[in-house]
């Protein structure tokens, strides 16, 4: 399926020759505020604070093994959404995947290009997320953001996105040490 926008965009399933520009993509990102997470014995609480300076977050290469990741042609219930500007180029992409078991639809991955940021390319990619979670029986959207994330955790809040968990200990020996996971989910609409 191929769709574009009113900005000119296109946005379809992706193509083998989509998996460079795809690694390639610019997903860094700069904020202003964190949320910080304060545990307690009855749970956890999150409070929006500024940073100064501002964080700027590169995320570094991720190790995979081309083998052991099976295409979307291969795994019926993973499929990648990308967003392509006018001039060809890759404005973003959204990687996503079913779990039957579950009947979750889980965001593995979804970064768009800084200078195409503020464009509902995001919303789109969503979207297009959601209609394949309703294609495929879904009964609810779920992802995983750094706390330190506050951009996307804003986004994801428009979109209907609620908290719905956390791990302190997701990122511990990585680059990311320090940083919580916080887990976001809305019904399947």
């Amino acid at each position: 399926m191929t769709t574009v926008d009113d900005t000119g965009y296109e946005f379809r399933t992706a193509r083998p020759e989509d998996t460079e520009a795809i690694d390639a993509l610019d997903g860094s990102f700069t904020t202003h505020t964190i949320f910080q997470v304060a545990i307690s014995a009855h749970g956890f609480a999150l409070q929006e604070i500024p940073v100064d300076p501002p964080i700027h977050k590169v995320f570094p290469a991720e190790a995979t093994d081309e083998a052991d990741s099976p295409s979307a042609e291969e795994d019926p219930n993973t499929r990648t959404f990308v967003a392509v500007a006018t001039d060809g180029s890759l404005a973003g992409f959204a990687t996503v995947s079913y779990a039957p078991w579950n009947r979750r639809l889980a965001i593995e991955d979804i970064e768009i290009a800084p200078a195409h940021r503020g464009q509902g390319i995001g919303r789109t990619l969503i979207g297009h997320a959601v209609e394949f979670a309703q294609e495929s029986g879904a009964g609810h959207l779920w992802l995983e953001v750094t706390n330190i994330n506050a951009p996307a955790i804003h986004a994801y809040r428009r979109l209907g996105f609620t908290f719905c968990g956390l791990d302190t200990t997701l990122y511990d020996g990585t680059p990311s040490s320090g940083e919580q996971a916080l887990y976001m989910s809305m019904p399947c609409p």
